[in-house]
């Protein structure tokens, strides 16, 4: 089994759960810093090993007019203040080769995550590999977890093996996904760290024409049922004021559930692995 050490933890499916977690969108310094800020209370004292994430670039937003971020360089300036004071690790997502280059020259920037759209493009997962980050991948919704070790191994092609794959539902008709618990099961036979991401299980994509719609009162449902398999992680975007965020809304959790959830998650995550 795969483990992955970052800060002063280990990753794997075996160990004590990370959480993955922060805004969808970097939507300002200050807001961030602020969500960075509660996050850490909540994890301190819940005992939670955390990883910050936050998007700079939303590139696959439904409409054009939909809000995209703040660009690369500005959100590599906010992501150094927010490892600077809060000390955590941070994770955000790229697309396209360029990028990775850019993050591969500092330490900002901790794990490169792909996007479930961009989890088949190789050039891309090359590049990813090459910055010798940690890589997140998340599964497409329409790829089958028997498909994932094609991914692994364009990656390992660099001599990079810092790899966790994430889930993230699949595509069930139109607007719709669904979770099937069997995919997290059969991706740890792969041995890599794997993480189930409950927002994005929830989202309804597309669902408002425009935008993406989702049923975030599902996200503790199946985070709680993920947690239980056993597995390294869970990824749980939150926000202060989730109905009024810029990006993602409607299946990001509300900043104040996030301790409670956490709390009900250690108790399965001990049970699974006890």
């Amino acid at each position: 089994m795969k483990k992955i050490k970052i800060n002063n933890f280990e990753i794997s499916n075996s160990n004590p759960f990370c959480l993955i977690t922060g805004p969808c969108l970097i939507e300002s310094r200050d807001h961030a810093m602020k969500m960075a800020e509660f996050i850490y209370e909540i994890c301190q004292e819940t005992g939670t090993n955390f990883i910050f994430k936050s998007s700079f670039d939303k590139a696959n937003r439904t409409s054009f007019q939909s809000a995209r971020g703040v660009g690369l360089l500005k959100a590599l300036e906010i992501f150094n203040e927010v490892k600077s004071n809060i000390h955590c690790p941070i994770l955000t997502d790229v697309h396209n080769e360029s990028q990775c280059h850019e993050i591969s020259k500092s330490n900002i920037v901790d794990i490169i995550q792909i996007p479930a759209f961009l989890c088949r493009q190789t050039d891309l997962l090359i590049a990813a590999g090459n910055s010798k980050k940690i890589i997140n991948v998340k599964k497409g919704p329409f790829l089958s977890p028997y498909d994932i070790p094609n991914i692994l191994d364009k990656i390992k092609s660099t001599k990079n093996e810092k790899i966790m794959i994430t889930e993230r539902g699949t595509s069930f008709g139109y607007n719709n996904l669904v979770s099937d618990f069997r995919s997290l099961e059969i991706m740890k036979k792969f041995e890599f760290p794997v993480i189930f991401d409950a927002t994005h299980s929830v989202q309804e994509p597309g669902g408002f024409g425009k935008s993406s719609g989702g049923k975030r009162e599902f996200v503790p449902i199946l985070a709680k049922a993920a947690v239980s398999i056993g597995i390294a992680g869970i990824f749980i975007e939150t926000h202060d004021n989730p109905d009024n965020a810029p990006s993602d809304g409607p299946n990001m959790l509300h900043l104040k559930d996030l301790k409670e959830l956490i709390l009900k998650l250690k108790d399965f995550d001990n049970v699974a692995k006890s």
